[in-house]
């Protein structure tokens, strides 16, 4: 076990809270703890702390303070913004069919699941090997009775980025033609780290994101409602978030969730031509030291920092342990899916062997990888894969 060196390379998963985050979370969990709905001055406070918050992400987004929703974490904004859509489209009588893609997150692709005992269809639209989503293909799954379009921004396993524009614009151009408003969600979650976060100045009518893939807390995420969206709230009880998400507000949390965003789009093109740099280095390494590998993903289209390899002839679980015990922590496709045993199902959505997909790690840089953190893995991973794949051999003889 090595007692000195810890390199953490899974930032997809989660990142560390940045302090000045944590510094302007403060005085909202220890002096200002006032309920946003109370009308004394430290309530008023609370409520202002979170309507400027609320204007700070809204003019990140390019959208108005009105659309923005604060939630507890991604899951939520996703499952909100789907089932909250569809819902409303079914009871105004516009439809019960949604659009999605084979590769989408699982709480997209649970959510959509779940629909479908409710009497909804739900078209999942293939992609090619490199992950990618055709906007032709997507606009030719719509028909008379879908409501509902959701398509990620950027792969969490592999890292593609989608040309999510096109497609919202196609989405918007054959909702037209079938004389329909059809909305267009995006799952952006992986997205604030790589890319400048305007998307409401789109045809992108709904949008997720989770704070802590951003250097914010866990157990925050935003929800972007573009104003006229068709949508029923999935959460009753009081009136916050204008009756779109009840419960008291998480005042320290919806404070955090601004400052990470502002850090990270503030800095996004020093910090992306950076760690695309660093991604470089590990990628390089990775095919000069090691045989028989192979990058998933999109060659150029992808997250700066996300660098997925199938190793052929390893077994992903092994190499996990052995970095561990090296003290390297990456993941095995997605973190979500870390209990289970299962294939990852954008790999084998993207034709990869299932052997290939059991081999494969996925590394993802982040603000506070150095340069000395990519090379002491590219010290020990050549040894790593190298005795599970003689492991594998002994054991198939």
């Amino acid at each position: 076990m090595n007692d000195h060196r810890f390199v953490y390379l899974d930032h997809a998963a989660t990142t560390p809270l940045d302090h000045g985050v944590l510094e302007a979370m403060t005085p909202y969990l220890t002096s200002e703890y006032g309920n946003p709905s109370a009308t004394y001055g430290m309530a008023k406070r609370a409520g202002d702390a979170v309507q400027r918050s609320r204007k700070a992400v809204a003019a990140m987004l390019g959208a108005r303070p009105t659309e923005v929703v604060f939630t507890s974490g991604g899951t939520e904004s996703i499952n909100t913004a789907i089932k909250g859509v569809a819902f409303q489209q079914k009871l105004a009588h516009a439809g019960n069919h949604i659009v999605t893609s084979t590769i989408e997150h699982h709480a997209v692709l649970h959510a959509c699941q779940y629909l479908e005992r409710f009497g909804f269809d739900v078209a999942y639209v293939a992609v090619d090997e490199f992950g990618m989503i055709d906007p032709d293909e997507v606009a030719r799954a719509i028909n008379e009775r879908t409501t509902l379009v959701s398509i990620m921004t950027a792969n969490n396993e592999v890292g593609t980025i989608q040309p999510v524009f096109e497609i919202a614009a196609a989405v918007r151009s054959r909702a037209r033609a079938l004389g329909k408003r059809i909305p267009f969600h995006t799952d952006a979650v992986q997205a604030p780290n790589s890319l400048a976060m305007t998307f409401a100045e789109h045809d992108v009518d709904l949008l997720s994101l989770s704070s802590h893939k951003f250097r914010g807390p866990k157990g925050m995420g935003l929800l972007y409602v573009r104003r006229g969206v068709p949508f029923l709230a999935q959460q009753n009880g009081g009136g916050q978030e204008r009756q779109r998400r009840a419960g008291t507000e998480n005042v320290a949390g919806i404070v955090g969730t601004a400052e990470a965003l502002r850090l990270t789009q503030h800095s996004l093109e020093s910090d992306r031509a950076r760690i695309a740099a660093l991604a470089l280095r590990l990628c390089e390494g990775i095919e000069q030291r090691i045989p028989r590998v192979r990058l998933n993903g999109h060659p150029e289209q992808r997250l700066v920092n996300n660098v997925s390899y199938s190793f052929d002839d390893a077994d992903a679980q092994e190499l996990l342990r052995g970095l561990d015990d090296a003290g390297v922590a990456c993941s095995a496709g997605a973190a979500c899916g870390a209990t289970t045993i299962e294939p990852s199902h954008v790999l084998l959505a993207m034709g990869i062997s299932l052997e290939q997909a059991a081999a494969t790690l996925r590394f993802s840089l982040g603000h506070d990888t150095t340069a000395g953190d990519i090379d002491f893995v590219l010290d020990v991973l050549p040894a790593i894969v190298e005795g599970s794949r003689a492991q594998r051999f002994v054991a198939s003889k």
